[in-house]
């Protein structure tokens, strides 16, 4: 369960584009090859960031910036593993992709009532080319879908609702303990 969650929440992680000013909720799904599906609910205010998971688990995972902490919760266990806000493991806070050398656009589109111009983006990541297109919506200034070329995997958000998020939603819910674990040597878990 934990490998899991830590991969899909990774991937999340590496490949969100979203502009975090923006405050607002969205449904998202990524598709890919090797892992197949994973969707949820996802939330952003300014330096706070929420995905929950609609997998097999229910788990949420908490980014905060402003404490510098990412809280990954586990709700079945009313447990939550807390870890150091790492600025290389931040969500994307703008449209273009870090190592990005050319950005081409290919089209428009309109993607769950959004009108979008679709890019055909290359960047570098570990000294390899790799493209994406991504799908820019131009009313709210979000990629609301982004896609290896080669097929993959797929990021797509829908049911975007600008608005207000309330700060609960950041916050480990009450009653939760901390769960710890030791890396190094094997791995040591113990609750606080």
């Amino acid at each position: 369960m934990i490998k899991n969650f830590f991969a899909a929440l990774l991937f999340v992680l590496l490949l969100s584009g979203s502009a975090l000013a923006l405050e607002f909720s969205a449904d998202f799904a990524i598709m890919t090859r090797d892992h197949g599906k994973t969707s949820g609910k996802m939330y952003a205010k300014q330096n706070k960031f929420r995905m929950d998971f609609r997998n097999q688990e229910e788990v949420s995972a908490i980014n905060r910036a402003d404490k510098k902490i990412i809280w990954n919760v586990m709700h079945k266990e009313k447990m939550y593993i807390e870890m150091p806000y790492n600025q290389e493991n931040k969500p994307r806070v703008e449209e273009k992709f870090e190592g990005e050398i050319e950005r081409k656009l290919v089209g428009k589109e309109t993607i769950d009532g959004h009108p979008t111009e679709k890019y055909l983006i290359t960047y570098i990541t570990n000294e390899t080319k790799q493209q994406v297109y991504q799908w820019l919506a131009t009313d709210i200034s979000f990629p609301i879908k982004t896609a290896a070329v080669d097929g993959s995997w797929v990021q797509e958000y829908k049911n975007i609702k600008i608005g207000s998020q309330p700060d609960s939603l950041f916050e480990v819910p009450a009653g939760y303990q901390k769960f710890q674990f030791q890396m190094p040597g094997g791995m040591n878990f113990k609750t606080k």
